[in-house]
Order: structure tokens, then sequence, then C-alpha cells
């Protein structure tokens, strides 16, 4: 399967704004809102993208770390797979280095990463070892990364329609959720499109009632949205994550240099041997030592200690990965995970 231009323009738009409606990504691509629909079901149906929304991991309201572990190679499978069952573990990461797979952690806090994430490890059979480095401020992450295929005047144009929908509105309220509001989060995991009246008719619930729920959950800042596209159809197939240090004190300035960078899908400030983190999709193997020499000339003061390239993706964000980097349609949903009110 490949995908076309249209499939890549369509899937930008919602990369850009997820729940952006049909009519208004319509008026950016010249298509028909309807055929736009058609195009979106087949490609979630062929798993080549799907839109969802995770739990930001925003060290100021829970818990975001990265873990590397080591496991014995004859019980990799069976180690894997059963992280990959572990909802706090969002994303599980097969890799070419000294570690033999790397996992990303969301939870509420410290103590829950502990009794609920780390309590698990240990029970495992065949992991040997892991290693934890904690986030204390994430400076990009992969909801903003996007495909560069529409061109300036669509993208003024989308930048308008958005503003106009009240798509750009994120972090308007603070606080905790109460549990009614919560349960429409594994909702929005498995689609993150999906309308107050599709979640009311699950939950027994009134469509406006979850409409001021959904209006709340969207406005809390607890949720990162993002369009996703199975990475072999990106033309940027090799992941490869960096382990640097950075001075104290020029963390911000350097996250400002890498936001230049667009082939960065997450940067992170962390505890442990090193002290910042890196992840980028590549088109090539070669490109490591491209993308390598542009973070030395942007930032000539990190220390690029050592460089991780991914074999296999079995779990992002909550969604299991085909070997071809497709959605398998399984979502491990967070529920235990989530932040709620006292």
């Amino acid at each position: 399967m490949e995908l076309s231009e249209e499939d890549l323009a369509l899937i930008q738009v919602l990369q850009t704004y997820p729940r952006l409606g049909w009519a208004d990504a319509a008026k950016v691509l010249g298509v028909h809102a309807t055929t736009l629909a058609a195009r979106w079901e087949r490609l979630t149906s062929s798993g080549a993208a799907w839109v969802t929304a995770h739990l930001a991991g925003d060290p100021r309201q829970m818990l975001l770390a990265f873990v590397a572990v080591d496991c014995d190679m004859n019980l990799r499978d069976s180690v894997t797979a059963q992280l990959a069952g572990i909802p706090g573990i969002v994303t599980v990461e097969e890799a070419a280095s000294n570690r033999d797979l790397m996992l990303t952690v969301i939870t509420r806090s410290l103590k829950e990463f502990s009794a609920s994430v780390v309590a698990q490890l240990k029970g495992i059979e065949g992991l040997i070892k892991y290693q934890t480095a904690l986030c204390t401020r994430l400076h990009t992450s992969a909801d903003e990364w996007r495909l560069n295929i529409l061109d300036k005047p669509q993208l003024a144009l989308l930048r308008t329609l958005g503003s106009q929908s009240g798509q750009d509105a994120r972090h308007a309220e603070a606080g905790q959720l109460p549990q009614s509001h919560l349960d429409l989060l594994p909702f929005l995991a498995r689609d993150g499109r999906a309308t107050a009246a599709q979640i009311a008719r699950e939950l027994g619930r009134r469509p406006a009632t979850v409409q001021r729920q959904l209006n709340r959950v969207l406005a809390s800042g607890i949720l990162l949205f993002r369009c996703e596209i199975a990475q072999a159809f990106s033309s940027y197939p090799v992941t490869c994550q960096w382990f640097a240090n950075v001075p104290a004190g020029q963390h911000e300035e350097v996250a400002a240099a890498i936001r230049t960078i667009k082939n960065v899908r997450l940067s992170a400030s962390t505890t442990g041997p090193t002290n910042f983190v890196i992840i980028m999709w590549l088109q090539s193997l070669a490109d490591v030592m491209t993308a390598e020499l542009a973070l030395q000339q942007k930032v000539p003061g990190m220390h690029l200690v050592e460089s991780v390239v991914m074999l296999r993706t079995v779990k992002r964000v909550g969604w299991m990965l085909n070997e071809d980097t497709t959605s398998s349609g399984t979502v491990v949903v967070q529920a235990a995970a989530l932040p709620a009110a006292d």
C-alpha cells in the first residue's frame, strides 16, 4: 500500500488540527467534505493513519519517564508483550544498542510510577535490569511534528480556519477533573475525533451533558491530540534517540534551537547520567550523522553521549502496531494512570 499526495495532505491537515471539521478541511484541500470523510475512513481502516488523544506528560501535572530495559534474549518477545500490556507504559520500542527495549511511561505521580509500573517490572520473568530517566521539562512532543505537503496558502487558510473554530484553544483551564469527565478519555484515546454524541451513546448520557464535559476536558490541557501516520508511509522510516548533556541554565536556549530542526519528534530535559533527550524520524541511517552534525551546529555546547536507533515500535502512545508500522486497532487505555480529583 502507498499513500497518495491527497492522503498525505489530509493527514497534515489533521496533524495541525486533529479535530477540525470536514467542512473546514474541505476548504483547505479543495475537496468535498464527504470525500474527505470517506478517505479518512479508508486510512483508519487500513491502519495507515489514526487520531488519538494521550496524556500530555507535562511534568507540572504528571510524571513522564524514559526507561531503558535489558532482558533475556530468549524471553524478549514475552517481556515485550507484557510491558506493552501495562497501561502506564505508553510506548515500547526495540532498540539497537546496549539496551534491549526503550519505554516511555506516563503516570500521575512518582508514587504511582513506583507502585503501578516499577512493581510490575520486577515481576516480569526475563527482565534483567532497567534504568529510569525522569522528565523535568518537556520541550517538544510529537503532536508538533508535521509532514511537509501543504503549500503556504493552504497553511495560511488552515491556521485561519483552525483559529476561528477554536481549535487553537489549549490549556485554558487548569485544575483536576472529576471522574465523570475522565470517563471520556478512553473514547478519545481510541478515536481522537470522537464527538460528544458518539461518546454519549456509549456512556448512556445526554449529549448536552457530554458536550459540556468534553469542552472541559479539551480545555484542561491534560491531553495532547495527534494524528499519527504509519511510519513506513511517512518517508521517515528510521527513529533515532540521542542522550545528551547540556550545560546548566541553557536548556531553554537549547530547546529553542532544536525546535528549528523539522525532523524532531521529542526533546526533553531529564534526570540521570545525561540530562537531555532528543528523538527524530529520519529518512535513512545515513541521516543519523547528518542529524548529529545539525545538532552540533545549532547547539555547539551540547555533548551527544549516545545515539540509539530503534529496530521496531511495538506500541506508540497506547496503540499496538503491526510489524509494518500500521495500527493494529488495539489500544491499551491509560485509565488507571489518569490525574483524578481527590
